[in-house]
């Protein structure tokens, strides 16, 4: 059983945005630290950024801009805690505590992902899916129920009816569709809006990929400090997550659908 949002959603803009932001942080350095809340809707957005780089309001406005379209800007900017900057000084050490759980991907998981790209390729318009075993439940706005049913004879499709969604419906905000991104996996935090020291981010993305390597579930937890994980370097850790950002092409690509 496994639910999916699609990109459009709310919530999922407000991952974007976020992403998008730590996006342009290593831009403007190999290794900064960041950490970016969201919440937006109803033509207002609000962000709050801790950083240890500096951003302009019309930086974060024309990635608003570029995602959803123009909204109200309330922005604060701040400088990262000079404790927790400090931790990360001389080495790359684990950047908070943190509990995580890679699980592999079932079929069924896995189906679903598939289902719901192919749905959003056609109605890139906000969405979720759910599938229990033979039960598929589409919720997809701006589409009508019959072009749907032309494709999915079997599923339960826009039960209240046809529908427009979107931010002018409903409020996003960063990290509440852990459950779409990462299946069974389990965080203790939130994998978007943060730099790759931050375990939330670096060890959720080598859990899950260790998981899939070796079919089958593994757990790990760490403090604020640590210098390594599972046995390995945490600066190592955060080279494999790191890759695996880059391959997907950002910190934004990975906040459109999570980890599959």
């Amino acid at each position: 059983m496994i639910e999916k949002v699609n990109p459009a959603h709310p919530d999922k803009i407000a991952d974007r945005i976020a992403g998008a932001i730590v996006d342009l942080s290593y831009q403007k350095n190999t290794n900064p630290k960041i950490a970016v809340e969201v919440l937006l809707g109803h033509g207002i957005c609000n962000i709050i950024i801790e950083s240890s780089e500096d951003f302009t309001k019309k930086e974060i406005q024309t990635i608003i801009n570029r995602i959803c379209g123009k909204m109200v800007l309330n922005l604060l900017v701040t400088k990262q805690d000079v404790n927790l900057a400090d931790n990360q000084k001389d080495k790359i050490r684990c950047g908070d505590n943190g509990i995580f759980k890679g699980v592999p991907l079932s079929k069924e998981e896995k189906k679903l992902s598939k289902i719901a790209r192919d749905i959003y390729s056609k109605y890139p318009y906000d969405g979720k899916y759910i599938l229990d075993k033979d039960k598929l439940v589409i919720c997809q706005s701006n589409a009508e129920t019959e072009d749907l049913k032309k494709e999915y004879p079997d599923a339960i499709i826009n039960p209240l009816g046809n529908w427009i969604g979107g931010l002018n419906s409903d409020s996003g905000a960063t990290n509440r569709k852990l459950g779409s991104d990462m299946a069974r996996s389990v965080t203790g935090g939130g994998l978007h809006g943060k730099d790759l020291s931050k375990a939330d981010v670096a060890v959720n993305i080598y859990a899950f990929q260790k998981a899939q390597e070796l079919n089958q579930p593994v757990e790990y937890s760490c403090a604020i400090g640590d210098e390594t994980i599972d046995n390995i370097p945490y600066e190592e850790i955060v080279k494999i997550a790191k890759n695996y950002i880059d391959n997907i092409g950002g910190f934004e690509k990975l906040a459109e659908w999570g980890l599959f």
